[in-house]
């Protein structure tokens, strides 16, 4: 994602955001300085949420949730992760009131870190087979009254 917005912001010539940064000056209690731009701990905010979301997305591969359908929904987590910490700590605005092109750059943004997140995660994932959610399915494909759960020792991967 990182990449692609440098990409973009050469460009298209859009600055930096710094929300990142002002949402976890307020989230620590760090000082805020309206006139500085602190891009370390922007970084840290960024490559943070990454990190973190990245774990749940490992999950949903694990479990047998992947591919692109995983991805999106994942996306629509990842959006709904910053508009909750960006709007709860009053350094952001609902998406709704944004600049379209503002809006569909940053979901652009959010939809490459989450299809390409979820592309590494499922291959991780594959390499431990089907995740239970897939084996399940296995077992009858469709949704069907009377399928019952899978046996408590075939749920779980090796």
């Amino acid at each position: 994602m990182t990449l692609g917005e440098k990409i973009e912001q050469a460009l298209t010539q859009r600055p930096d955001s710094h929300v990142p940064a002002r949402v976890l000056q307020r989230l620590t209690g760090l000082p805020e300085d309206p006139e500085k731009q602190p891009v370390p701990v922007n970084w840290a905010m960024h490559f943070g949420q990454a990190a973190v979301l990245g774990v749940l997305r490992s999950v949903m591969a694990h479990v047998g949730l992947r591919g692109p359908v995983a991805s999106a929904k994942f996306m629509v987590v990842r959006l709904t992760n910053d508009q909750i910490l960006e709007n709860a700590t009053g350094v952001g605005a609902p998406p709704a009131t944004w600049p379209r092109e503002e809006l569909i750059v940053d979901v652009l943004h959010k939809a490459v870190y989450a299809f390409a997140t979820g592309a590494i995660a499922d291959a991780l994932a594959a390499r431990g087979g089907p995740g239970p959610g897939q084996r399940h399915a296995a077992l009858r494909p469709g949704r069907h009254i009377g399928v019952g759960p899978l046996p408590r020792k075939d749920a779980y991967g090796r």
